[in-house]
C-alpha cells in the first residue's frame, strides 16, 4: 500500500518483537525522480516490482527465511501490461522482477533468521542512494547504506550514461573484468583479494556499504526481531 513520507514514522512500533515474527519492511522514494523499486524472491513485494513516484512509500511483510536483495529501477517506462524497460537495474521487460536487476544497481540484501543479516552493497555498482534502517530489534541494529550520489562523483571510466547523464557508476570488476577487480582465480580469497583505487573511492563515499567482495567487516549488519525502512535517498529527508 502507498503512504505519504510523513506517514511512514507512523510505523515506528513501541516495544520489542519476537524474533520468530514476520519482519515489515516499508520501502520510501525520498528521491526527487520516480523509482521502481524490485524485490527477488518477490513473492511478499507485489510480485517483485512497483512503482514509487516521489514522496511516496510501500509496506510489505516477509517471513523469516526469506533471503533475498531489494533495489530500485530508474528510467522506466513501463505499459499498461507492465512490460517495459529501464536505465538502470533492470530484470529484463517486466515491472515484477523474477530475477537480479542488471548492473549497476545499489543493493539491500537481506537474510532473515533468528538473528538476521543485511547489508547495502555496491559490488554490483551503484544507480541510487539506499540506507536500510532497524526499527525496535534487539543487538546492534545499525544503520546501513549509501546516502552519497555516486553518480555526481564516478570516475569516467566506470560512468553510464544516458543522454549525456550519469545515471549510474559500474563497478570496476563490471568494466575491467580481471580477477583482482573481481576477487577471483588468485584473488579469490579474503587474503589476496584488497581494496583497490575504484573499490576505496566507493568506500569514502559510503562508508557503511560493501565496496568489494570481502568487505565484511565494516559492512555486514546483524538485529534481532527487526523490521525494517528502505529509504532511497534518506539524506533529502529531515527527520
Amino acid at each position: 500500500m502507498m503512504a505519504p513520507t510523513f506517514l511512514v514514522l507512523a510505523i515506528i512500533l513501541s516495544g520489542q518483537r519476537t524474533c520468530e515474527s514476520a519482519r515489515v519492511f516499508t520501502i520510501v522514494n525520498y528521491c526527487k525522480e520516480t523509482l521502481w523499486p524490485a524485490a527477488i524472491p518477490g513473492d511478499n513485494f507485489n510480485g517483485g516490482g512497483f512503482v514509487l513516484k516521489p514522496g511516496q512509500s510501500s509496506v510489505f511483510s516477509a517471513p523469516v527465511g526469506w533471503s533475498g536483495r531489494i533495489w530500485a529501477r530508474t528510467g522506466c517506462n513501463f505499459d499498461k501490461n507492465g512490460i517495459g524497460n529501464c536505465q538502470t537495474g533492470s530484470c529484463g521487460t517486466s515491472l515484477k522482477c523474477g530475477s537480479s536487476g542488471k548492473t549497476p544497481a545499489s543493493l539491500a540484501e537481506f537474510t532473515l533468521a533468528e538473528l538476521d543479516f543485511y547489508d547495502v552493497s555496491l559490488v554490483d555498482g551503484f544507480n541510487v542512494p539506499i540506507s536500510i534502517m532497524p526499527l525496535n530489534g534487539k543487538g546492534n541494529c545499525t544503520n546501513a547504506g549509501c546516502d552519497s550520489d555516486l553518480r555526481t562523483t564516478c570516475p569516467k571510466e566506470l560512468s553510464v550514461k544516458t543522454n549525456g547523464k550519469t545515471v549510474g557508476c559500474r563497478s570496476a570488476c563490471d568494466v575491467f573484468n580481471t580477477d583482482e577487480y573481481c576477487c577471483r582465480g588468485n584473488f579469490g580469497n579474503p587474503s589476496t583479494c584488497r581494496p583497490t583505487f575504484y573499490s576505496k573511492k566507493f568506500k569514502e563515499a559510503c562508508p557503511t556499504s560493501y565496496s568489494y567482495a570481502y568487505d565484511d567487516p565494516t559492512s555486514i549488519c546483524t538485529c534481532q526481531g527487526t523490521d525494517y525502512v528502505i529509504a532511497f535517498c534518506a539524506s533529502r529527508f529531515v527527520y
